[in-house]
């Protein structure tokens, strides 16, 4: 119902439609999504539609509080936080001329160096180089020394027949029962023969370069004697002192071992060893001269005296 009033005319609402206009109630908003959309509260619900749409702007102000709400409520809502902004990078330099024009300069310069230098020394007046020319060396004068005589030049025994060198079977002694070799000499094999590991000593001599051996073989009484002379290559290494060096090491290790040095021989050795286990004893000489290694054996059942074995080492070097 509408009523006429004059502007000076207060219109009385009744509290009753005051009191129905709810007031809104504030909803906890959530997080923005995102910094540049934040999300507006919900609008409050309006008045019903009794109260009088004519009415003073001062009676009006309840019902324009609620619309008001909102608005505060947006001013007063933090504002989202954004990040300090970031600069954009700065673009990389290009490489200008200037590095281009420096690499140009220092290998002209570098070129320029070695052109100049070499014309400075091809300029230049050569230097004399010393003489190559040595001084006349004085001659002897007379004749020449006469060449070694087979007897004195060893070279010229060892080469020639090695049965030769060997020392002859005294008188009185018989032939060895059981002998080795043919005619006095050994092959390769037949000298393997005599070691514990035939096939171990065969490979051993091939690799020391084995040339030839000679035997000498003869029984007095109850001992028997043995006189090889092994004769050694020597194109790659030196065979008969390292054959010798090799018999010390297993001569000195048998039980109940004496040892001498033979008299000059420089490194030869005479053993004198004790009985083995079938009662027979035993004594040995090892040396070498050149490329020729000597090697002698005794045994006998009976104790072998230390001259012995010295007498035979003695006799045979000297034919060396």
């Amino acid at each position: 119902m509408r009523t006429s009033c004059s502007v000076g005319d207060v219109l009385e609402v009744p509290e009753k439609t005051i009191e129905e206009v709810p007031e809104p109630e504030p909803e906890l908003k959530p997080e923005p999504e995102s910094a540049s959309e934040p999300e507006l509260a919900p609008e409050p619900e309006l008045a019903p539609k009794s109260e009088p749409e004519l009415a003073p702007e001062s009676d009006l102000e309840p019902e324009s509080a609620p619309e008001s709400a909102p608005e505060s409520d947006l001013a007063s809502a933090p504002e989202p936080e954004t990040g300090p902004e970031l600069a954009p990078a700065p673009r990389p330099r290009r490489r200008g001329r200037t590095t281009l024009l420096i690499a140009v300069a220092a290998v002209l310069g570098v070129v320029a160096g070695t052109c100049t230098g070499f014309l400075v020394q091809a300029n230049r007046a050569p230097d004399k180089l010393p003489s190559l020319a040595q001084s006349t060396l004085t001659q002897a004068k007379g004749p020449a020394p006469e060449p070694l005589s087979a007897a004195q030049d060893r070279q010229v025994k060892v080469n020639g027949d090695l049965r030769k060198l060997l020392l002859k079977k005294p008188s009185g002694a018989k032939d060895a029962v059981f002998s080795d070799g043919i005619d006095g000499w050994l092959d390769l094999a037949a000298y393997s023969e005599r070691f514990n590991g035939p096939d171990e000593a065969f490979g051993y001599e091939v690799d020391q370069e084995f040339r030839r051996a000679a035997i000498a073989q003869w029984r007095e009484g109850t001992r028997d004697v043995d006189i090889l002379l092994v004769q050694y290559r020597q194109v790659v290494g030196l065979g008969a002192s390292e054959s010798g060096t090799d018999a010390f090491y297993w001569a000195e290790r048998a039980p109940h071992t004496t040892s001498w040095p033979i008299p000059g021989t420089g490194d030869g050795m005479a053993y004198v060893h004790g009985a083995d286990d079938e009662g027979l004893y035993s004594a040995e000489a090892i040396a070498w001269r050149g490329d020729v290694a000597v090697d002698i054996w005794i045994y006998d059942s009976k104790p072998i005296p230390k001259k012995k074995i010295m007498d035979l080492a003695e006799r045979q070097m000297e034919r060396l």
